[in-house]
């Protein structure tokens, strides 16, 4: 007779379960508790459509939107202004550092953030689901999800698709309350804030109507993402040397680093080109720069001497920058190239490494725990590829830029016995015979106005170096640019009026083919915006 087992630690085996049982029970609550607080700030997505069927329903609906979204643009404009404080917070006095962290997350430009994207969803969520309360003849057949239709894009991931869950509508519905909203809403931002704004706004909506278009009418264009980027680029380099006043001073500041020219040159150029002179002080500059070549610095000089009133007529004095102060510290045009590209590509290296990296470990956060060596490989060679675009884009024009200056000066001096043209080029064109040369009205092209687009054109081609899925981005970013360049050139003369329609007008455009596109065919906007309007808008 086997002897029997101790009942005694049954209850305690039990009262140990029950534990295990209330902690998991607690931590499920808590997990909960956790995504509830998540949805506040951040959408999951395939968030359902909210069904609005009365006006109280769409006025809480559209103030509880604007107060999220405008809490959550407060969150990511104190958040950058944390950043760019922190970059710069180590030559600000120890007692004002308090100050500007403060500044920087309660300042105005935080303020007037959060208030202007408040104020567009609020409005526009209200009009969006009241117009077909308004005018219920009119409303839409019912089929409220938009992946029901039968033209999604099939390129699109399952998660794509379901994060472009939204509420179909009218079309002139989406676009008269994007309208509206747009142009109340930009009215909370600062006046020179307000036209950056709207040319980013305006050229989303065009990509939206355009891709829209194209798709219905079967229209290809290929390489159009490039067409766009070399046009807009074109713009933006002739800007930069014949019209700075048309671009913000930090873009000018920041080409100018990109494409290693001395402030100085760009001065001459511009002074050379208007008046046929310029301040000798930019001259001296260059003459006195550390590591001005000997052939640079003679040839330097020559310019100097030349443009006092004292000097025979006759003499070549160019109406541009010479070679010698766009690249002082190299003597030969040819060897230009390789050094711009290395020089331009290790100095974006770091800054596109942060572009390519800090994203794909943030918002790839599974496969980047799941294989990170492959992430961040990917990553790497992506940063190197960009960095290789920008060095190769700064190579094109450079090195058009020197070709077409030198070639005008040997054509225009080619009979003279003696130029600092390149020997190069004149002994080529000595070998042509007189009636294969060029007219001297032939030769004038080469540094006429559109001179200083063409090479801005060309380098633009760079773009293919680029990966595919990032070439309409790049083209999205530098098209407000090149058009504020258009806008205020012509606003300078006269042929636009700017202030508070310009900006108003151009923003409510802007925002009515955006929302229209949103709404609709979410898959013609690129996957930045749709996100970006996903989590401030949502379905509805």
């Amino acid at each position: 007779m086997s002897p029997q087992r101790s009942s005694r630690p049954q209850p305690r085996r039990n009262q140990s379960a029950m534990a295990s049982f209330e902690n998991l029970v607690a931590l499920a609550n808590h997990q909960e508790r956790l995504r509830e607080a998540r949805k506040m700030v951040w959408r999951d997505r395939g968030e359902p459509v909210a069904e609005i069927d009365g006006w109280r329903e769409c006025v809480v609906h559209a103030a509880s939107g604007g107060f999220r979204s405008g809490g959550l643009a407060f969150i990511i404009r104190a958040c950058v202004n944390i950043v760019l404080a922190a970059i710069r917070i180590h030559r600000v006095p120890r007692d004002l550092r308090f100050s500007v962290i403060r500044h920087a997350i309660f300042g105005t430009d935080t303020w007037r953030f959060a208030t202007m994207l408040g104020t567009f969803t609020s409005v526009y969520k209200f009009l969006l689901n009241a117009l077909p309360l308004l005018i219920p003849a009119i409303n839409p057949a019912p089929s409220p999800l938009l992946p029901a239709r039968a033209d999604p894009k099939p390129h699109l991931s399952a998660h794509a698709q379901l994060a472009m869950v939204r509420k179909r509508t009218r079309r002139w519905h989406a676009a008269l309350a994007g309208l509206l909203a747009g142009g109340l809403a930009i009215g909370c931002e600062k006046r020179n804030r307000r036209g950056i704004i709207a040319q980013q706004m305006f050229v989303r909506g065009l990509q939206g109507s355009y891709n829209a278009y194209t798709t219905k009418r079967g229209i290809h264009v290929p390489h159009g993402d490039v067409l766009v980027f070399s046009l807009a680029c074109g713009q933006i380099l002739y800007g930069f040397l014949l019209r700075p006043d048309s671009l913000p001073r930090s873009y000018t500041n920041w080409i100018g680093q990109a494409a290693k020219v001395p402030r100085e040159c760009v001065r001459m150029n511009f002074a050379l080109f208007r008046s046929g002179t310029c301040n000798p002080g930019d001259i001296d500059a260059l003459l006195r720069a550390p590591g001005t070549t000997p052939s640079n610095y003679m040839d330097l000089l020559r310019l100097r001497d030349r443009l006092f009133p004292s000097v025979a007529q006759g003499v070549y004095i160019p109406n541009y920058a010479p070679c010698s102060a766009i690249h002082p510290l190299i003597s030969s045009c040819l060897s230009v190239p390789l050094d711009r590209f290395f020089a331009v590509s290790k100095w974006m290296l770091p800054i596109y490494g942060a572009l390519h990296i800090v994203p794909a470990v943030l918002f790839k956060r599974e496969a980047f725990t799941r294989d990170p060596g492959s992430v961040l490989l990917r990553a790497s060679l992506g940063a190197g590829r960009s960095s290789a675009f920008l060095g190769v884009f700064v190579v094109i024009y450079q090195t058009l830029n020197c070709f077409k200056h030198q070639l005008h000066h040997a054509l225009t001096t080619l009979s003279a016995p003696s130029t600092s043209a390149s020997p190069l080029l004149l002994s080529l064109l000595r070998l042509l015979p007189r009636a294969l040369l060029p007219s001297q009205w032939l030769a004038d092209l080469l540094v006429s106005r559109a001179s200083f687009w063409i090479p801005g054109f060309m380098a633009g081609l760079a773009l293919f170096i680029e990966e595919k899925r990032r070439r309409a981005e790049l083209a999205m970013y530098v098209l407000p640019k090149g058009l504020e360049s258009v806008w205020r050139t012509a606003r300078g003369r006269g042929w636009v009026r700017g202030g508070w329609g310009g900006d108003r007008a151009l923003t409510a455009l802007g925002m009515a083919m955006v929302m229209s596109a949103y709404q609709n065919d979410p898959q013609h906007l690129s996957g930045f915006v749709r996100r970006i309007l996903y989590q401030f808008i949502g379905p509805n």
